[in-house]
Parts: C-alpha cells; structure tokens; sequence
C-alpha cells in the first residue's frame, strides 16, 4: 500500500498545546500543502507512536478528532486514508458560491455564535446504528404509534439516574418531562406557572428566548444585573418585598448567559432560603452542565435537600448534537403533569424513536466515551482562544477565562458601537452576535464569543479582524 509522505512531525512538549492536538494539525497542514491528497493512507498508529516516540493513545486520540472533523475516514482491515471530500475546502467553495449569489446581504464564512458544540465532532455514525436497530429489534406497531406525553420510560428512567448520581438531585419518575429540546422546556414550564399579571425575575444580559416564552405565557420581566458571581440579590430583594406577584425567577447559575460566571455558593443558598420565605420558583436552567473543564461541575442549584420549589431545564442536544431535539424538566410531580396536559395539546408526544436510540448509546457508554473525549477537544479549544486573545486584545479588552461552557464573554476597555463593528466584520464574513440581543433595555457593553464550533484558523482570523475595530 503506497503511503507517498513521510511521516515528519516535530512535537514540541513544552508547548501548552495538547499533543494529540499538534498531530491532528500536522496532518491537516499536510493535506492543505497538498503533501498529502484525498486516498493517501497514513501508517498505523503503533507506527506513528513509533515514530513521534508518544504514547499509541495520544495517537488515536489525534486519529480520532481528524475523523471526526471529517479530514479522515477509516475503513475496516485496510487503515486510515485522506477523505474524499475535505471539509475545508468543501466549505470553502459553498461560502463562494452563496457569497456570489447574494449581493446585498453579506454571507458569513465565520460565525462566533453563542457557544454552540462543534457538530463534526458528534457520534453520528453510532447513532445512526442504534435508530436503524430499534426499527430492526421492535415491531413496527410498536414503534409508529403514540406513546407517552412525559417520553419514552426508560429514557426518563435514565435521566432520573444521571441527575440523582451525577447532579445530586433527588427526583423521581413521576417528577421527569422530556421534550424537544430546552426551548419547549421552557415554554412549558413558563405556562405551567404564569397568568397574565404575574412577574418573572431575569438576568440582565440574559437568555432572550427564555423571556420570549415567560411572556408568551402572560408575565412581566423584572430585570435582575449580574456582577462578577452571579445575580444582585440586593435587587432581587427590592423586587420581593415591594410585589407581591413575583412567580419566579430564570437563573444560568452554573455558566450564565452570556457572562459565564458561576454564582457563588453564598448567593445561591441565600436564593433559596428567598424562594422558601417568599414562595418563589427557582427555574434553573443547566444548558451546558456537561463542558466544565475545572474538578467537577457544580451542582445546581435544585440539588440543594432545602429547595423547595424548583424548575430544573437540561438538555442532551448539546452533547449529541444541536439537530437533534431531547431536553428534559425536572420539578414536583404536579408541576410534571401540568407541562404534560399542556405538551399534549401542542405536540401529544416526544420522538419516541429517537429517545430510544440515545438511550441505547447511554447505556452502551458511548456516551460517556463522547464527552469525555469531546471535553479534551474543547478545553484545548478554549486555552487556544484564550492565548488568542491574550496575544491580539491586550489593553482593549477584559475577560475572565471561563471555567466550562464553550464561550467567552470579553468586555472592551472602552465604550463601543457594537453595531457598527457588527456590520463592518460580517462584510468580512465574519458574524458575531450583537449584545443587544442579550440585553433588557439597554445594550451590554460585552461579546459573546463562541469558539466551541470553530477551528484554531478560524478563530484566529476572527480575533485578528475583531482587534481592528476595538
């Protein structure tokens, strides 16, 4: 079997990027210069840790994430080859063609969204298994009727194991709502609470969508600011004492949106004792539990045995994919059959299919093996945005480096147009979100900067033009 490049790497073990990293672009480099070209195999990876004088598993892990980004395909008993269609350049050529196709509306090739995971990283060939094995394993009267408006039981079964062994919440069967996604969550949860009149403690910057639903259902927002460990109680309090309609209150606590700081352990025990005294739901949601790079994730805040009442909102579409739509909510049995009366009416069930398949992967582990591996992939990711902007927006910007979430929040030193340096980098191509659209009345003065979904090239380039206009 021909193999026509040479395997020369030089790793540099001093460097703070990961190694298995410095492989993956090696050959990625490799292929851009055209050393190696689509069909080309590469040696085995006892070879290359031979050569490379690393451990086998770093190799694989490196082999692994070039897969993933589709650099790489594997094909069993004949090895690892060059793909066929490179993602690169297949992107390259459909960001040509929309660019030309369009005159008057710039198309970005680059976007900093609001921290969505990279989708070529997700285990879609497994999962693609695992939905064709339910259709095989079950009979088909089994599998296109309707089924239950809380989902699938044995995937509820399932999330009511994780979070009571991995969050260390205490719920229950009865207690487990699963939906399409975190959004219909969020819906549910807001008609499951509010009449016309009521109000809604928020976030300011905050999650807008989450407004979007609370209102829907009838509430008023009372916006809540948030310092550098979380909400000001001080104002929530002020809010409690003077209204006496006051139903809840949205928090982010663990990676809030936008900002990504973690509310204190103080502010979140003196949260619930004002839930308790002043009868108050806390809806919290965890969108990104999963991507915390420090010890351990914290444990939210409806873990705590004193907090009495509680909306709990996760969702599994980050972990799998942003296509695809499983979220959950965890509350009180009555809060449950509340969403659950309410989802019949607009949508009578879950995608029972679906459910099962992602079941399946959980209890095979795989899982399991994804994030552990996608969480390496990501906290190199964020170190490597983190050294970026060190390098490109020093003395115009503050941040703190997140511990988890895949996000950065950078506030410029002075005041900016955000508008305006929207408009001019999506002329470039490159998007960024617009801190309007976290904010309540008036704008932010601070990006959300997503890095999760885009490669180390990438994120370069959009700093680099980013640090023109600050």
């Amino acid at each position: 079997m021909l193999r026509p490049w040479q395997f020369e790497i030089h790793l540099d073990k001093k460097s703070d990027k990961a190694l298995y990293l410095q492989i993956a672009d090696a050959v990625i480099n490799a292929i851009k210069s055209g050393k190696l070209t689509s069909g080309n195999a590469l040696p085995g990876s006892r070879n290359i840790a031979g050569l490379l004088n690393v451990n086998r598993n770093t190799v694989i892990e490196a082999l692994d994430v070039l897969t993933a980004e589709g650099w790489l395909i594997s094909i069993d008993r004949k090895g690892t080859f060059v793909a066929d269609v490179l993602p690169e350049i297949m992107t390259g050529k459909k960001s040509e063609e929309k660019i030309n196709s369009t005159v008057d509306e710039p198309k970005a090739h680059l976007v900093f969204d609001d921290g969505l995971p990279d989708s070529r990283l997700a285990p879609m060939n497994d999962l693609a298994r695992a939905y064709r094995e339910i259709f095989n394993r079950k009979s088909r009267w089994q599998i296109m009727g309707y089924s239950n408006e809380f989902g699938n039981t044995e995937f509820r079964k399932a999330i009511v194991q994780m979070l009571n062994f991995k969050r260390g919440m205490n719920v229950s069967l009865d207690q487990i709502c699963i939906t399409r996604g975190s959004q219909m969550a969020m819906y549910l949860a807001a008609h499951c609470l509010f009449s016309k009149g009521d109000f809604v403690m928020i976030e300011n910057p905050g999650y807008k969508p989450a407004w979007q639903a609370f209102e829907n259902a009838g509430a008023s927002l009372l916006p809540v600011s948030v310092s550098n460990d979380g909400l000001n109680l001080d104002e929530v309090e002020n809010y409690l004492k003077n209204n006496t309609a006051v139903k809840a209150i949205y928090v982010t606590p663990h990676h809030q949106f936008p900002t990504t700081v973690t509310m204190s352990l103080k502010k979140r025990l003196k949260l619930i004792e004002l839930s308790n005294q002043y009868g108050f739901t806390i809806i919290e949601d965890d969108y990104d539990h999963e991507f915390h790079f420090g010890q351990r994730p914290i444990m939210p805040i409806s873990s705590y045995s004193n907090a009495k009442n509680f909306i709990y909102i996760g969702t599994l579409s980050k972990i799998v994919a942003p296509a695809l739509r499983i979220g959950y909510l965890a509350s009180s049995a009555e809060n449950i059959q509340k969403a659950a009366n309410h989802r019949k009416i607009i949508d009578v069930q879950g995608d029972n299919i679906m459910e099962e398949a992602v079941l399946s992967l959980i209890n095979e582990g795989k899982i399991k093996r994804h994030l552990k591996k996608t969480n390496l992939i990501y906290k190199a990711k964020r170190d490597y945005f983190e050294n970026l902007c060190k390098l490109h927006l020093k003395d115009k910007v503050t941040f703190t480096k997140p511990e988890g979430g895949l996000a950065f929040w950078i506030v410029p030193n002075k005041e900016i147009d955000a508008e305006k340096i929207c408009t001019a980098l999506l002329l470039k191509g490159i998007k960024i979100m617009n801190p309007e659209k976290f904010s309540f009345k008036n704008p932010s003065n601070g990006l959300r900067l997503g890095y999760g979904s885009l490669t180390e090239e990438q994120m370069e380039e959009g700093i680099k033009a980013l640090a023109g206009y600050l």
